[in-house]
């Protein structure tokens, strides 16, 4: 069984069906549809009757009580089903999955388009950054329809997909603390200093921030832990998994404006951040982190696999340079090779061991090196 998971409107719907187009014994149901939730009013009767069949479930996140009927059916080898479910949530909101049907069921997560998923010039770069990576967001004719677009997808998250997660949280409560985090992106996280700012306890902070990381808006890049004689940063530091979300939450509508916006640099390191650490060549040996001491040293982004680390810095600049508290950081963590990702022409080196480059150049240079 595989789970195809990520954020509504990034593609599932669209590769699932590439997937069984032609298959007759294939049989796709979306359980937002009246009519394919009816079908599965008895499941164990319409999997019997379905036997043998690849059977693709979409939004399976509306009908959670389905779990254990399916890990039944796929234990029953006289049925012989096998399943493709699509779900616009993670594993960790999926928990009945998870725990139902541990040991049998493998996830894959699809994301919105990423920068080595485009034509890779300058233009498809920019234009990536501004409008993010939603199919219809970055394939609209003008960078107006894309914002109006990103609009609507904003309010249908707030107004039907977290109710339909289960969560009762106010529409206009949410989008007040989505759009305070727009303000904080690529920033430590201080739970209690943002529940006073919009007058809600620290606790429903941790609620509300768990349901954005849980539905793929929102990363939580979590602290490296040193043996370093400092007293490190212990909070997450958060980003958004779109820029195209964190514009539009911004009313950054065009390039232009975000050449000028405060948050220009902040959404360079969300964007070429978010650019490698879910391309599937990072995602699937290293784990990523970030280094922060209050005595001084800081790396945006650490990769590890477990025998290797590598250090990356983001900056916003076609000639970057780097502060002494990157080169402390390096010395507290034993780190040697680093990148310093802009948006530059060609990649280059800066000194020994540190080389500037573009997010994708980054990508394919940590990909040799594992290969």
């Amino acid at each position: 069984m595989t789970a195809l998971l990520g954020p509504r409107q990034c593609g599932k719907t669209t590769l699932a069906k590439a997937i069984i187009a032609g298959r007759k014994d294939a049989l796709y149901l979306d359980l937002e549809r009246p009519d394919d939730f009816r079908a599965l009013s008895d499941p164990q009767a319409f999997f019997r009757m379905h036997g043998g069949k690849m059977i693709c479930l979409d939004e399976i996140q509306g009908v959670p009580e389905i779990f254990p009927v399916i890990r039944t059916v796929v234990d029953d080898a006289e049925i012989r089903c096998t399943f493709l479910i699509l779900g616009s949530a993670s594993p960790h909101l999926l928990r009945q999955s998870s725990e139902s049907l541990a040991g049998r069921i493998r996830y894959i997560e699809l994301t919105p388009f990423l920068a080595e998923e485009t034509a890779g010039t300058d233009e498809d770069l920019r234009t990536l950054w501004l409008r993010g990576g939603f199919p219809r967001s970055y394939l609209a004719k003008s960078d107006d329809s894309s914002f109006e677009w990103r609009e609507d997808f904003v309010r249908t998250f707030l107004e039907r997909d977290i109710p339909s997660l289960g969560f009762r949280i106010p529409a206009e409560g949410m989008r007040r603390f989505w759009t305070m985090l727009s303000h904080l992106n690529a920033q430590i996280l201080n739970r209690s200093r943002l529940g006073e700012s919009l007058d809600i306890s620290h606790h429903a902070v941790q609620n509300h921030l768990d349901i954005l990381t849980g539905s793929s808006m929102v990363r939580a890049l979590q602290p490296f832990e040193s043996n370093v004689r400092k007293r490190l940063v212990k909070s997450p530091k958060i980003y958004f998994r779109d820029t195209g979300i964190l514009h539009v939450l911004s009313g950054i509508r065009t390039g232009r404006q975000l050449l000028s916006h405060p948050s220009y640099g902040s959404s360079w390191e969300g964007f070429a951040m978010e650019s490698i650490c879910a391309a599937p060549e990072i995602s699937r040996r290293w784990r990523p982190f970030f280094y922060g001491a209050h005595g001084g040293g800081e790396i945006d982004l650490i990769l590890d696999d477990g025998q290797r680390r590598i250090a990356i810095e983001f900056k916003a600049s076609s000639s970057p340079s780097l502060t002494r508290d990157f080169f402390t950081a390096l010395a507290d963590t034993g780190i040697e090779t680093a990148w310093v990702v802009a948006p530059v022409v060609r990649p280059f080196p800066l000194q020994k061991g540190i080389m500037a480059g573009t997010p994708m150049a980054c990508i394919k240079a940590i990909s040799g090196e594992m290969n």
